[in-house]
């Protein structure tokens, strides 16, 4: 039932693993991306220069970003603002709203479409909800708060689970 919602099609090492050949191989032509601590830490207010460079390479591509948030929108349209992608505050995921708006602004299809996240919970939970493919990668820096500490508890024991199962081939890494 867990991996269902829970288990991720690619667990990477950085954003900077989703590259333009990486999005080429796995039919990739959508991304939903959530923003904090999965492109940048809370405290990076706008893209940094790897987000740009990185974002520059998938649209040469053609594919195209959005943003997917629980964030407020004030942070959300301030980062999505430099790099013009559409972009969802408060999107309450794992709920599928944000989910279907971001994928019906950049005209994409579910099979196509991805979510890049650092959360179990949220990020990977709606796209699988969604019914889209999901990656996770590692948190730039936590927040040391007692919602996100109980968090990342209850998903790293499945987050273990998946890297063994990834290092079976299970899961591609």
């Amino acid at each position: 039932m867990f991996d269902k919602y829970m288990k991720p099609d690619f667990i990477l090492g950085s954003f900077l693993e989703v590259t333009p050949e990486f999005c080429l191989e796995n039919g990739i032509r959508a991304l939903i991306c959530d923003i904090d601590n999965t492109l940048v830490t809370y405290d990076d207010p706008e893209p940094t220069e790897p987000v740009l460079k990185w974002h520059r390479a998938l649209a040469e591509i053609g594919v195209p970003i959005s943003f997917v948030s629980n964030n407020e929108p004030e942070r959300v349209y301030t980062f999505a603002k430099p790099l013009g992608a559409p972009a969802f505050p408060k999107s309450g995921k794992p709920s599928r709203r944000g989910v279907r708006m971001a994928i019906e602004a950049m005209g994409s299809e579910p099979a196509g479409t991805v979510f890049l996240g650092d959360q179990l919970l949220t990020d990977v939970m709606a796209a699988k909800r969604s019914g889209i493919r999901a990656i996770v990668v590692p948190p730039i820096k936590d927040k040391k708060t007692l919602l996100f500490r109980v968090k990342r508890a209850i998903e790293r024991p499945f987050m273990n689970k998946y890297i063994r199962e990834g290092e079976k081939g299970n899961v591609k890494t």
